[in-house]
């Protein structure tokens, strides 16, 4: 069976920064197990299958382990695919998916991506996370995953993971994510996954469902820009709509081809 591949940087309109995802499309499901591995050989971060279904797409992630509930690059990813790439031609695309609904839309050169909000509630550190960590958080909340609230960008740049010590936990299917007010962005955050092939995920657009709504009523501001300080670095705009975030960014193509499985 020959299939269509396409991997999108997502979350910039640089080649080689943002986050990378691979984006299949289905006419229709392979088995799960067939699924996780293309997405083990693909070995980005997240690989996107969807089936258009006509007035609706059907969305599913996965990483090179397991299959996600949610995940925003891999869906910036999969928007620019289908409007760029496979000329859909509808104004606004539904995705229907594990979260439910998910709605894009592409305006002024961005992907907006509707998205659940998930504000974090006060919580305690397990353990484990504070030993793996060089610098203690100030504060501690969690929703999908824990958020980690630091003093300045600067302790931000400066965090290392003990991966031998981090790795003794499973976050599944969330993460770590730390953040602090940004310097030149209304704030700034890193993304950390145990027990995963990739420690420290680029850009990640789920975990600003929870980021979004903390900032929002901490900065008293509904619009947001945002910087994940990755190696590869990516941009967000963001907009906090009470049940609902807005997540948007730009995308670029850095390779199509077709993959081939028995």
């Amino acid at each position: 069976m020959k299939l269509e591949l396409y991997q999108i940087d997502a979350f910039t309109d640089e080649l080689f920064r943002g986050n990378p995802a691979c984006v299949v499309p289905l006419k229709e499901w392979l088995p799960d197990e067939t699924l996780l591995k293309i997405a083990m050989e693909n070995a980005v971060a997240e690989t996107a299958f969807f089936i258009d279904n006509g007035s609706t797409i059907h969305l599913r992630w996965f990483t090179p382990e397991i299959e996600m509930d949610l995940c925003g690059h891999a869906t910036l990813a999969t928007a620019h695919c289908l409007i760029s790439i496979l000329n859909y031609n509808r104004d606004e695309i539904i995705f229907e998916t594990k979260s439910g609904e998910l709605k894009v839309i592409f305006q002024d050169g961005l992907y907006e991506l509707n998205f659940p909000s998930r504000m974090p509630v006060p919580s305690v550190l397990p353990d484990i996370i504070s030993k793996s960590l060089n610098i203690q958080p100030k504060e501690v909340f969690k929703s999908r995953d824990y958020v980690l609230v630091y003093d300045t960008e600067e302790d931000i740049k400066d965090i290392k993971i003990d991966r031998q010590t981090f790795d003794l936990i499973n976050l599944d299917p969330g993460g770590v994510v730390i953040t602090a007010k940004g310097n030149d962005s209304d704030f700034v955050s890193r993304y950390f996954t145990s027990q995963s092939s990739i420690l420290e995920d680029p850009v990640t657009g789920s975990a600003h469902c929870s980021l979004i709504p903390f900032w929002s009523k901490r900065l008293g501001k509904k619009d947001l820009f945002a910087i994940q300080l990755s190696e590869r670095l990516g941009k967000l705009y963001c907009e906090d709509q009470g049940e609902r975030v807005i997540i948007a960014g730009k995308a670029k193509t850095y390779s199509a081809g077709h993959l081939w499985i028995e």
